[in-house]
């Protein structure tokens, strides 16, 4: 099941125009399936009426959807599969504009578990290996109410002229819970999106010698999208399982049309599972909680160190590719949007 937030298509306007009342008005849920969406709360109703599931609460956004039970969660998208039907309204993509699926998800946190870009940024500033980073999966707290969607303009970061993308896989929290064991950790997810920890590295550089964040140089913009895909999109492509369960999933990063970062999420070094437990160590996660896993090796412009042309400049466009889970493209400009 693939879920999205969508406002309607506003024609004859100036884009940029277009995109900023979008962010003003308030976004609907939909299943997507092929080029069309389908109402969320119209999808709630009609798997209501039918006799062989669990009852669903109607949602209506995704947000909703995740605080459904995770077992109507499970129905929910099992009999989605049968989408689409005749007698059911469907918009097609071209009539619509993707927002975030969580355009304000309840909390952000964006850990730090593919070794090798831990490995490769250090070495580019002449640094050794962290020990430490061995012994938990490490994250910081970001911005969750500055959150951008797919094809949404990037605003560039004042005072800053260095800023980077970071290509990740990101899980979202579909039940509450406390103390989770990482062994029922999977247990604990309603779904994965890409994501893209934008990065102003002169800010985080700077941050950095101070010994606390980064802040400024990461809370300006996190982009999630373009969809929010269930479990069981994923079963095919898992590996191992409980603590262990990781998937074999292509990642990508393209600039202007050019590709410049090629990697798997199954080189990850703390899962998803171990990631939640440390989460949820002495604290609550909640639905709709995002936890993004760290750039993947390769996924970022810091990590070319001397080869690297330039950082970003206003006009690039960020393509973050991850299979089954889509694109998520964004344009950067000056200026606010």
């Amino acid at each position: 099941m693939k879920l999205v937030s969508y406002v309607l298509h506003t024609e004859g306007i100036n884009h940029r125009v277009e995109m900023y009342a979008h962010r003003q008005a308030k976004a609907q849920g939909g299943v997507l399936v092929g080029n069309r969406v389908y109402d969320l709360s119209q999808v709630c109703a009609w798997a209501d009426a039918r006799k062989d599931m669990e009852l669903v609460r109607r949602a209506n956004t995704v947000l909703e959807f995740l605080h459904l039970p995770i077992a109507q969660q499970r129905s929910l998208s099992r009999i989605c599969r049968e989408l689409p039907v005749a007698d059911m309204h469907s918009l097609d993509l071209g009539k619509i504009r993707l927002r975030a699926p969580l355009e304000v998800p309840p909390s952000l946190r964006d850990f730090y578990s593919f070794e090798h870009h831990v490995k490769t940024a250090r070495a580019n500033r002449g640094l050794e290996m962290i020990p430490e980073w061995y012994k938990i999966p490490a994250f910081y707290f970001s911005n969750h109410r500055a959150i951008y969607g797919n094809d949404e303009y990037l605003p560039y970061p004042r005072e800053s002229s260095a800023l980077d993308f970071e290509l990740e896989l990101a899980c979202v929290i579909g039940k509450p819970g406390r103390d989770v064991p990482a062994a029922k950790a999977s247990d604990y997810i309603g779904g994965y999106l890409i994501m893209n920890d934008w990065s102003a590295r002169d800010l985080q550089m700077e941050e950095i010698k101070v010994g606390l964040g980064p802040a400024k140089g990461k809370d300006f913009a996190t982009s999630l999208g373009p969809c929010l895909i269930t479990p069981d999109e994923l079963e095919d492509k898992r590996i191992g399982v409980g603590e262990e369960e990781r998937f074999d999933l292509v990642m990508k990063a393209r600039l202007n049309g050019r590709e410049v970062s090629l990697g798997n999420f199954k080189d990850i070094h703390y899962t998803f599972s171990q990631m939640i437990e440390r989460a949820s160590l002495n604290a609550w996660i909640e639905p709709g909680d995002v936890l993004g896993s760290g750039t993947v090796g390769t996924g970022c412009l810091l990590e070319q160190g001397e080869e690297r042309e330039r950082w970003l400049q206003p006009g690039d466009v960020v393509e973050l590719e991850i299979e089954r889970l889509g694109i998520l493209r964004n344009t950067v400009v000056s200026g606010d949007v």
